[in-house]
């Protein structure tokens, strides 16, 4: 079934990004992806959105739905028909929407996993955790808005790496067929980000040093949208 055009406003988007060492975090990515380096290193990390007004384009805002949601992301490329293409790979999707965790993978592109969502926001203060209900997933970030990047950033300044990100506006994740990932871009009809000076942070995913042994990873920064008119294209799955 193909996705409609989904159009609806992001309400708070926040990106919480890692620097990883690429051998470590090129276990995790299938083929045809690889790692999109930045000064050699892997980038990886958490998006936490919060939609509202999510409804097909042919209906009123009215009509919409609204929903925590947050995807672990890793920046990749591969070829195709030969050029070089860029998305990000999702390995995890959670959400605190029944409906788009009933559908997710069946209509809407991806398994997606349902969670509990505690968000406190106030003046530029935000603090988002969840866990999702198999209890696989825990993630909290709490910071507050602020003016640049870190110093130890791999992103050169802001402008730097709200260029990358905005470059990965097409995820494929993950689904119940071990070869098949399922695509979707994102295309926001205006871009603005904020750097979000984290104060608190803890991911049960990319603290698990199974898969990160020790000084394989680091927090690299954060990042900050609001307010933000988008609309959601299904793109053709990827299958190996």
């Amino acid at each position: 079934m193909r996705l409609p055009v989904i159009r609806g406003l992001i309400d708070r988007r926040i990106l919480v990004n890692y620097r990883v060492q690429p051998d470590v975090l090129a276990r995790l990515i299938p083929s045809p992806f690889r790692l999109k380096l930045v000064n050699g290193w892997g980038i990886a990390g958490v998006c936490l959105i919060r939609l509202k007004h999510i409804r097909p384009t042919f209906l009123p805002a009215s009509l919409g739905i609204s929903s925590e949601n947050a995807a672990h992301r890793i920046a990749v490329e591969w070829d195709q028909n030969g050029e070089t293409k860029t998305a990000v790979f999702i390995p995890r999707r959670v959400t605190s929407s029944p409906i788009n965790a009933l559908l997710g993978g069946r209509v809407f592109p991806g398994m997606t996993h349902p969670a509990t969502f505690q968000v406190d926001e106030h003046d530029d203060t935000f603090r988002v955790e969840l866990t999702s209900n198999d209890r696989q997933t825990h993630f909290l970030v709490q910071g507050t808005a602020g003016e640049e990047l870190p110093r130890d950033s791999v992103f050169g300044s802001l402008s730097e790496g709200s260029r990358f990100f905005e470059q990965g506006a097409v995820g494929y994740s993950v689904t119940n067929q071990p070869d098949q990932y399922d695509g979707l871009e994102l295309r926001s009809l205006t871009w603005h980000m904020r750097p979000l000076e984290v104060k608190t942070l803890k991911s049960s995913y990319f603290e698990n040093p199974e898969m990160f042994p020790a000084g394989s990873i680091d927090f690299d920064s954060a990042l900050l949208m609001q307010g933000i008119e988008h609309e959601w294209h299904g793109r053709d799955c990827l299958c190996v």
